[in-house]
């Protein structure tokens, strides 16, 4: 059986994931670290090499080439990751990944480097964002009533409710530290499309026709590196379709593996 090593969003545990995965359990191994940035030892810092390495590492443990999977951040990770070591890869597909093309990288750079990261990306809004919460029904209602999680499938919700928080002493808190995910939204890299032309593993790219973030960033480079398609749902299609996504990710690798 394949093993696909799934990467997750930023902010998004990858237990949270548990509903698509149930879809391909009967093809895959699906193995995953399940908060990536949350190892001392591979601290967030500018362009994510140490999330990279993380990434590396607990691929080597697999002892043989993996289908890699990644949502957004993961995505990102993987192709990163590929990039680096391709050899560990059977191929790789990305979940609403896209790749800044060489002009809007440069222009992302100067962001940064002027201090602006917070109004270009989602930083901003995770710097102040709510972690805590009396219980995980609390917790889910909050969720319930945001934006970013409306078109969610009821499961989906709950399980971010529930497996993507931890107990602590004032009721549940977010699993995934938010100043973590305010420090990886900053440190997001800017020349990715720089070492695609070099990318040695079949690649692809499932995107939702809704994705705010895939029509911001526009798909033209990824489309020059990538296979893409398209699905029903958003930039979170995964939680909001998440047998369609799966169904996506089946095609896709069937596509890329082909022989």
């Amino acid at each position: 059986m394949t093993i696909l090593h799934f990467s997750h969003a930023n902010g998004f545990p990858a237990a949270c994931y548990r509903k698509m995965f149930g879809y391909l359990g009967d093809g895959f191994d699906v193995r995953y670290v399940n908060t990536i940035g949350h190892d001392p030892r591979y601290p967030v810092t500018d362009g994510w090499p140490h999330l990279v390495s993380e990434l590396i590492e607990h691929i080597e443990r697999h002892g043989e080439p993996v289908l890699g999977v990644g949502h957004s951040l993961g995505g990102y990770l993987t192709a990163l990751a590929a990039l680096k070591r391709p050899a560990l890869f059977r191929a790789i597909i990305l979940l609403d990944s896209p790749i800044l093309g060489r002009w809007k990288g440069t222009v992302f750079k100067m962001v940064k480097r002027i201090g602006l990261t917070d109004r270009v990306t989602p930083a901003g809004v995770t710097r102040d964002r709510r972690a805590v919460w009396a219980s995980f029904d609390e917790a889910q209602a909050h969720f319930r009533n945001k934006r970013a999680f409306r078109h969610f499938d009821p499961e989906c919700l709950r399980d971010y409710a529930t497996l993507g928080m931890r107990p602590c002493s004032e009721g549940v808190c977010l699993a995934f530290d938010p100043s973590i995910e305010y420090r990886i939204y900053r440190a997001f890299p800017d020349a990715l499309a720089e070492g695609l032309p070099t990318l040695h593993v079949p690649a692809g790219f499932v995107c939702g026709r809704e994705s705010e973030e895939a029509r911001q960033m526009g798909l033209a480079t990824t489309r020059r590196h990538f296979r893409v398609v398209r699905v029903e749902g958003g930039h979170l299609f995964p939680f909001e379709h998440p047998e369609a996504a799966a169904a996506a990710i089946r095609d896709m690798a069937d596509a890329l593996t082909a022989r």
